[in-house]
């Protein structure tokens, strides 16, 4: 746990009790603002947010915005100036309305506010968000919901009955300016306690205990919570000082991640400087706990056999390029576990190993019998398997460039094959995209299992690549699909199928594709110029859209 005494103060909390609705602000360039979205029907109507987004296309990082205003009043306005900076800075930020005590008592508040985590997951595609990245900020009311959010993943009973049950409401990380943390500590030294809890609890600490344990954030520590950045001032008269000191101990004893910034002299609302400092703290918490290494932490290689082709590193889902190698319009790229990438430069006859600092470290070339290399796979021996579709063979180069295996077939015609890829058992998994098949050979040059795509006449074979679990994923085209495949040939899973939209996902032509250890799978939809991310059961994660880009291969390091 890092404590830190800063000498300016931090955020106005929005919504302290008397605060007027600011003029709204002007929307900046570059950003998109959706108002009133309604995103829970509850009884006493609608409850709505707005959205501040990144007019660029990607997945971003998502800010729930939570205003205060002791549980009965405030409004999420107050918040749009924050949401526009954040959208500015690469996020997408919705601020939020929830219910109002006394007419609507916990847990509603919280329901409202696991509900528009819900709602934004099942909408990412709508408002370009990335939801394996989600983070709330709250003040004072808004606060202690952030908190909630963060400490009460998986619970049950605070989820409510509002749209979207399927989606998880889990956030990664919470900022909490103010908010408070142990109600049956809070009477004492808070200025409108006696005031503001008897009317969101139902009572007293007499007439409603277990409703004060309940609702506070401190009772619900466990290790899996979110970090947590708190702000706080330390002559806070309305939620004191201490609460923010119990729980942090509390959460660093369960061995979770917290921040305290503390600000000596600040009050309930701190403002001027104060606000700018912590505006520019959180926007910091934010980034490095949503944006690692200037991004969202994780990679994906791809291959653009387009104009100005190359072998990009984009960090994933922002799409955002972190290198480039030029490819002279090459089909594959895949990086190696020594931290280099291997690539192959059709049109220029070379497949080529570079190094993190860009330089080449390894290649093949016309001098080593290469004609058009489309894809190249690095072997546990070190050795490197190539189709080479103009040659119509598949070739095993060791490190000296000299060949040591080879594999041709009747069926293999100039330009027919595509990938060629290892299987754990030692033979090879070979795409002759004409045919519309898929042969399996092993070592001796024996065709040991043969697929044929029925409807071979119109739909082609671009790549298969052998899972733990026995099946083959196999790309297809027109329309594009990735179909999963038993021993016996059956279909036993699909992706993107064109006759069954239910999922949201139909590809034109896919073309190069990575399965993940969790049964996601990334996917470039080559004619149809996006990158998708589905997950194990087939729903559309993250899409990047690539109208620049003719991309033909994707690698997750």
């Amino acid at each position: 746990m890092r404590y830190e005494q800063l000498t300016v103060a931090a955020l106005l909390l929005a919504g302290v009790a008397g605060a007027q609705t600011p003029a709204p602000p002007a929307v900046p360039d570059g950003v998109t603002l959706e108002q009133n979205i309604p995103y829970s029907n509850v009884l006493g109507g609608a409850v709505q947010m707005d959205v501040a987004r990144p007019k660029a296309p990607g997945a971003r990082p998502l800010v729930v915005l939570i205003h205060g205003g002791g549980f009965r009043r405030g409004t999420r306005a107050s918040y749009l100036p924050l949401a526009l900076r954040l959208a500015q800075e690469g996020f997408v930020a919705a601020t939020i309305s929830y219910r109002f005590s006394p007419k609507f008592q916990f847990p509603a508040h919280l329901h409202d506010a696991k509900s528009a985590v819900r709602f934004l997951r099942a909408k990412a595609m709508r408002f370009g968000i990335d939801g394996s990245r989600v983070c709330a900020l709250g003040s004072s009311a808004g606060g202690h919901l952030s908190l909630m959010l963060g400490l009460t993943g998986g619970v049950a009973e605070f989820e409510g009955d509002g749209p979207f049950p399927e989606q998880p409401s889990r956030v990664n990380c919470v900022v909490s300016y103010a908010g408070p943390t142990d109600f049956t500590r809070i009477y004492a030294k808070g200025f409108d306690a006696a005031d503001v809890l008897p009317q969101y609890l139902g009572g007293d600490l007499r007439t409603a205990l277990p409703a004060h344990i309940q609702s506070s954030p401190i009772s619900w520590v466990s290790p899996d919570d979110a970090p947590v950045l708190f702000v706080h001032g330390t002559a806070d008269n309305f939620v004191p000082y201490e609460q923010v000191l119990w729980l942090a101990e509390r959460m660093s004893q369960a061995g979770v991640e917290t921040e305290v910034a503390s600000f000596p002299g600040g009050g309930h609302g701190l403002r001027d400087q104060q606000k700018i400092d912590a505006d520019n703290r959180a926007v910091a918490f934010l980034k490095a706990k949503l944006m690692p290494a200037g991004g969202g932490g994780r990679r994906l290689w791809v291959a653009n056999h387009g104009r100005n082709g190359a072998a990009m590193l984009l960090d994933w889902p922002s799409g955002r390029v972190l290198r480039s190698i030029p490819n002279n319009g090459g089909h594959d790229v895949q990086p190696l576990k020594n931290g280099n990438v291997l690539i192959t430069t059709g049109r220029a006859a070379r497949v080529a190993e570079y190094a993190p600092n860009g330089l080449e470290v390894w290649s093949l070339t016309a001098m080593n019998g290469i004609k058009y290399p489309v894809c190249a796979s690095r072997l546990e021996s070190g050795n490197t398997l190539v189709s080479d579709t103009q040659a119509a063979r598949v070739v095993e180069f060791d490190r000296n460039g000299k060949e040591v295996w080879q594999f041709t077939h009747p069926s293999f015609k100039p330009n027919y094959i595509r990938c060629a890829r290892p299987t754990a058992a030692g033979t090879v998994l070979i795409s002759n995209e004409r045919e519309s098949t898929i042969l399996e050979v092993d070592r001796a040059g024996k065709v040991v299992w043969r697929w044929q795509m029925p409807d071979a006449d119109v739909r082609r074979t671009y790549q298969a690549l052998r899972l733990a679990d026995g099946t083959t994923a196999i790309s297809i085209s027109e329309p594009g699909e990735v179909l999963f495949v038993d021993k016996a040939g059956k279909v036993v899973r699909t992706i993107g199928n064109g006759a069954d939209l239910t999922r949201g996902i139909k590809f034109g032509w896919a073309s190069g594709f990575h399965v993940q250890p969790d049964g996601g799978v990334f996917i470039s939809d080559y004619t149809g110029r996006r990158i998708v991310e589905v997950n194990a059961k087939g729903e559309l994660v993250n899409e990047l859209r690539t109208p620049d880009w003719a991309v033909a291969s994707v690698w997750a390091p």
